[in-house]
C-alpha cells in the first residue's frame, strides 16, 4: 500500500500520530512536543478517551487515536462470548467518540468504522485489533488523499511569493498545502498565532512549516490584525473542527475575531474540509467548555494570580458572511451553497476532513 503520509513532517507519519500494538496504544504527546518528544502509552481503551480529552492529540489526531483506540478494546474484549464482545466494543465506541463534544459527530464515524473492521474479522477468524489497525491505516490513506486534492486547490489561491496566515494547527492540510506548495515550487511565508492557551500554532503548526523547509514566524494572539495589515498577508485559512451545512464555521476559539479582521482589511478567507451531514444547521453544535483554570496557565505555568476566574470555550462559530469559501477534494465552495458539494459528491459521503 502506498502511504500517503510520505514527504511530510514527523508528526503528520500515521505512527507518529497514535499507533496500536502488544495491547496498548501509544500517542504523541503533543502538549510538550517539540520541546520533548515523548509518548503517552494508553493500556485500556478510557485511558485513549482521556488521553484525547486531556488534549495529548489535538486537531486531527484524535481521528487516528479514537480509532487506534477501538482496536485496542477489541484486544481487551478478545477472551469473551461473541455477543459480549459487540456490547463491549459499542460501549467503547461511545466512550472514545464523545470524549470531547464539539467533534463527537465526526468521532461516531471513525469509531463506525472501526466497529465495521472489527465485525467483518470476526466473521472471518481474523484478529479484529490488527484488523482495526489495518483499517485506521487505510482511512488516514483516504482522509490524506482527499485532503491532498483540497491542498491543491488551496494552494493554488496563494500567490508566489505571498503571506499566509493560519490559527491553531490545521494539521494535516498544513502538511498537504506545503507538499503541494513545494511541487510546484511556490514560495510562501507563514504568520501563526500561538493560539493559547496550549501554544498550538506556536509548537505543532510552526514546528511542521519548519520541518517542510517553509518561511515560519510565530505571533502572540493578539497581534494578529495588526500583522495582517502590516505584513501584507494575502491569504487567511484554517482547518474546522465542523463546517455545518448552513455555512457556520466551527473552529479553534480566536479563528472568528480573525476572521472579522480579515473581512475588515479585504483578505480572503477560505476554511478547508468538507461539510458536516451531522450538522444541517449550527444550532446542532454544541461548544466544548473546558476547565477555566486552563485559561490561567502557559505551558503550566501560572500566570495569573490566584482568585483570579478563568474562562476557556475551545471553540468558538464563524458566520458564513466572514468565510470567502470552503475548500473541498472537489473545489471551493460558497458558504452558502454547500448543497453543491454533496451534489458533486454523490451519496454516501461522509469521511471525515481535517
Amino acid at each position: 500500500m502506498e502511504r500517503q503520509d510520505e514527504g511530510l513532517a514527523f508528526m503528520l507519519r500515521y505512527e507518529n500520530v497514535a499507533w496500536y500494538e502488544d495491547g496498548a496504544v501509544r500517542i504523541l504527546d503533543r502538549r510538550i512536543y517539540p520541546a520533548k518528544t515523548e509518548f503517552v502509552t494508553c493500556r485500556t481503551h478510557q485511558e485513549v478517551a482521556k488521553a484525547i480529552k486531556d488534549m495529548v492529540t489535538q486537531s486531527a489526531g484524535p481521528y487516528t487515536a479514537a480509532p487506534m483506540g477501538m482496536a485496542l478494546a477489541a484486544y481487551e474484549c478478545r477472551d469473551m462470548k461473541e455477543a459480549e464482545q459487540a456490547a463491549y466494543l459499542e460501549k467503547a465506541a461511545d466512550t472514545i467518540a464523545h470524549a470531547r463534544p464539539t467533534t463527537a459527530k465526526r468521532m461516531e464515524i471513525v469509531c463506525g468504522e472501526a466497529l465495521k473492521a472489527a465485525k467483518k474479522a470476526k466473521s472471518e477468524g481474523r484478529d479484529a485489533s490488527l484488523a482495526i489497525r489495518d483499517r485506521v491505516v487505510e482511512m488516514n490513506n483516504e482522509r490524506y488523499a482527499q485532503i491532498a486534492r483540497i491542498g491543491v486547490h488551496l494552494a493554488g489561491k496563494f500567490p508566489e511569493g505571498g503571506t499566509v496566515m493560519t490559527h491553531c494547527f490545521a494539521e494535516t492540510i498544513i502538511g498537504m498545502m506545503l507538499r503541494e506548495c513545494r511541487r510546484q515550487g511556490k514560495t510562501i511565508r507563514l504568520f501563526c498565532p500561538e493560539t493559547r492557551p496550549f501554544f498550538q500554532g506556536a509548537r505543532l503548526t510552526a514546528t511542521c512549516c519548519r520541518d517542510m523547509g517553509f518561511d515560519v514566524t510565530v505571533i502572540t494572539d493578539n497581534m494578529a490584525a495588526f500583522v495582517m495589515q502590516k505584513e501584507k498577508v494575502d491569504v487567511f485559512t484554517t482547518a474546522a473542527d465542523a463546517i455545518c451545512c448552513d455555512g457556520h464555521v466551527v473552529n479553534k476559539v480566536g479563528t472568528f475575531q480573525n476572521a472579522i479582521s480579515a473581512k475588515y482589511l479585504g483578505i480572503p478567507y477560505y476554511a478547508t474540509g468538507a461539510p458536516d451531514p451531522g450538522h444541517p444547521t449550527v444550532d446542532t453544535v454544541t461548544i466544548e467548555m473546558r476547565d477555566p483554570e486552563e485559561s490561567l496557565m502557559a505551558m503550566g505555568v501560572r500566570t495569573a494570580a490566584e482568585g483570579v476566574r478563568g474562562y476557556y470555550p475551545a471553540f468558538d462559530i464563524t458566520p458564513p458572511e466572514l468565510v470567502t469559501g470552503v475548500v473541498t477534494d472537489l473545489g471551493i465552495y460558497s458558504p452558502f451553497a454547500l448543497a453543491d458539494y454533496f451534489k458533486a459528491a454523490g451519496e454516501g459521503r461522509n469521511r471525515v476532513v481535517v
